[in-house]
């Protein structure tokens, strides 16, 4: 009977993906809605993000950087599936290497040894490999905390977890090459990484709630023109909103 129910559902949800990711990015899925949880964020953000990401700039530059480059090499591990599945041999081979020598002689990948020797790794994940492969991105909506996302994309989060080895080890405790973690771990390093996104922008977050109009759209724009630069391999898509447009 579960076995049964878990199959219904599974089936639903394919069937609701394949029907949603046929509409364009632009269109929106429930922009009330949406609009709510975006307000909801913002509020997150200026009661706790903000503050936090304020705090972490004021840390001497060596950490920050080590700190950085740690969550970076970590996000490393997502690209390797993700480019094995895409095809990318290149880009396989830099995202295998760059985690090899980052963990190992960059100390956990505190250090990146790996950029100077030439490897340049893309960021890739589930959603940019159905991207390849001719999924629609379906329509736009925003998640409480974790923001902005499309049909496409949100589904691509929810696999990222089954293929990512670094979730393997942590959210889903499973030993690795004798290394294992637990959920803390993987929730720790992610929360990590949002707070080093969020003080790289400061700046550029205050420039845009400033200028624009309506910022929901704003970053709306942001959000789905980053995500085409990821998905077309483009070096804007390499500085992670690091310009935001005004």
């Amino acid at each position: 009977m579960i076995k049964k129910k878990i199959s219904q559902f599974l089936l639903l949800l394919i069937l609701s993906f394949s029907i949603l990711s046929n509409a364009k990015a632009t269109e929106e899925c429930f922009e009330d809605l949406s609009r709510s949880v975006f307000k909801f964020n913002m509020a997150f953000d200026n009661m706790i993000l903000e503050p936090v990401a304020k705090g972490y700039n004021k840390l001497p530059e060596q950490i920050k950087k080590g700190t950085s480059n740690f969550t970076s090499n970590i996000s490393t591990f997502l690209s390797i599936p993700n480019t094995l599945l895409q095809g990318n041999f290149k880009q396989f081979g830099h995202a295998t290497g760059s985690v090899i020598v980052n963990t190992s002689i960059g100390i956990l990948g505190f250090f990146n040894p790996a950029e100077k020797i030439g490897l340049k790794p893309h960021k890739e994940d589930v959603g940019q490999t159905l991207a390849k492969y001719g999924i629609g991105s379906g329509c736009y909506f925003v998640l409480p905390i974790l923001g902005p996302t499309t049909v496409r994309d949100s589904f691509g989060l929810l696999a990222d977890t089954y293929i990512d080895p670094f979730a393997h080890i942590t959210l889903r405790e499973n030993e690795l090459f004798g290394v294992s973690g637990n959920s803390l771990d993987y929730y720790s390093v992610r929360g990590t990484n949002a707070i080093d996104f969020r003080s790289d922008n400061l700046i550029s977050f205050e420039s845009l709630e400033k200028n624009s109009i309506d910022l929901y759209s704003s970053l709306k724009s942001v959000y789905l023109q980053n995500r085409e630069n990821k998905i077309n391999n483009s070096d804007s898509s390499q500085a992670e909103w690091e310009n935001l447009d005004n």
